[in-house]
């Protein structure tokens, strides 16, 4: 018979951060994750995770409002539902639930986890198979204070966890970020990759002033220096080519994908599973970005274990992956729910070869974080 749905289940797990983490948008010392538990007919369970970045500071989804969400609109929709179709799930949910683009992508990632399971083939396999065993993993340098993010940079060189960094910036004067960015890159030298994300914390002739400097120290790519909203000025800033623009906010489905490519406005784009919508629609925009020779970056919404597992298992089926991932979330969070906490070594992160993610939730760590 065919598998259906019996059952989903959703929890708030709160986990605190190892440090707090600064952006432009937000200060987090705490990541609150949606956790997704859809149980199908023949005794599979898939599990999924929506993570936003300071409540509704970063986008207009929060856990609650996610979890609320899925409870009373998703879960109606697919319970009693085929399980084994997750891509006619999601045109079913689609037809129903406008945006939502955070609880859709924990809800897919589920029913693909449950499909896989169910064949006894990893995640990747449903999209065509894993061409990496192993992803490489950019760090978040974010602590504010610039003398301890050159101590944590060389931690990560000297334990071989890390060696690309990305710099948090957008929040102080130009020019004290420029000291501190200049400072960083120094203390780091000249083999050592590093680049900012502003996260549209800057004008356009803010952002104007600073590429020029950027590039004479040596920073290697800029992440959203400027609004989401404003295409024009991100595609000004592409042409002038004096430091790779990266699109992150601005992308967040495949209508902004293909108007970023048609306009010039990225030169990579920052592919997020949850801020597309889940795994299909961030493959649709990995397709787009390849159809128009726009270079690729697996970005994160500093997820847990979970979601940042299913980000991997897709992004392990791209042949190339210009510049890398960001795939730290787990890292940043001072526990984890897993039974075997993911294996980050020798600059990389390893994709397990289990079925679907590949791991085995800790039911007493889920217990003991989950919000009540």
């Amino acid at each position: 018979m065919q598998p259906t749905i019996v059952d989903v289940s959703t929890h708030i797990l709160d986990i605190p951060t190892i440090r707090p983490h600064k952006m432009s948008v937000a200060t987090m010392q705490c990541q609150s994750m949606v956790l997704v538990r859809i149980k199908t007919s023949d005794g599979i369970e898939g599990i999924g995770e929506a993570t936003t970045i300071g409540g509704l500071n970063y986008g207009g989804e929060s856990p609650e409002s996610i979890k609320t969400n899925i409870d009373t609109y998703f879960a109606p929709l697919i319970v009693g539902q085929a399980a084994d179709r997750p891509a006619a799930l999601r045109v079913r949910i689609d037809k129903a639930i406008k945006a939502n683009h955070f609880a859709k992508s924990a809800v897919e990632s589920a029913l693909y986890d449950a499909c896989a399971r169910r064949l006894g083939v990893p995640l990747s396999a449903l999209f065509g198979g894993a061409v990496h065993e192993e992803i490489s993993v950019a760090w978040t340098l974010a602590s504010g204070d610039t003398e301890k993010d050159i101590v944590e940079a060389r931690q990560m060189l000297d334990t071989r966890r890390h060696n690309i960094f990305k710099l948090k910036v957008g929040m102080r004067a130009l020019k004290d970020d420029l000291r501190h960015i200049a400072s960083i890159k120094s203390a780091l030298g000249d083999d050592i990759s590093v680049r900012i994300d502003v996260n549209q914390g800057w004008s356009e002739t803010q952002a104007l002033r600073m590429l020029r400097p950027l590039a004479d120290i040596g920073v290697e790519l800029v992440e959203q220096p400027i609004h989401e909203k404003n295409l024009a000025g991100m595609a000004r800033l592409t042409g002038l080519g004096i430091v790779p623009i990266m699109a992150d906010e601005a992308l967040k489905g495949r209508e902004d994908g293909f108007a970023l490519a048609a306009n010039q406005c990225a030169d990579v784009f920052a592919i997020k599973i949850e801020q597309a919508g889940g795994l299909q629609r961030a493959r649709d925009l990995i397709g787009i970005a390849q159809a128009a020779d726009i270079a690729l970056y697996g970005g994160t919404m500093l997820e847990g274990s979970i979601s940042t597992l299913a980000a991997a298992h897709l992004f392990a089926t791209v042949d190339k992956l210009e510049w890398g991932t960001e795939m730290f979330g787990p890292l940043l969070l001072k526990d984890d729910i897993l039974v075997e906490p993911l294996d980050y070594s020798e600059f990389t992160l390893k994709v397990p070869k289990g079925p679907g993610l590949g791991v085995t939730l800790d039911e007493d760590k889920v217990r003991h974080y989950t919000r009540r």
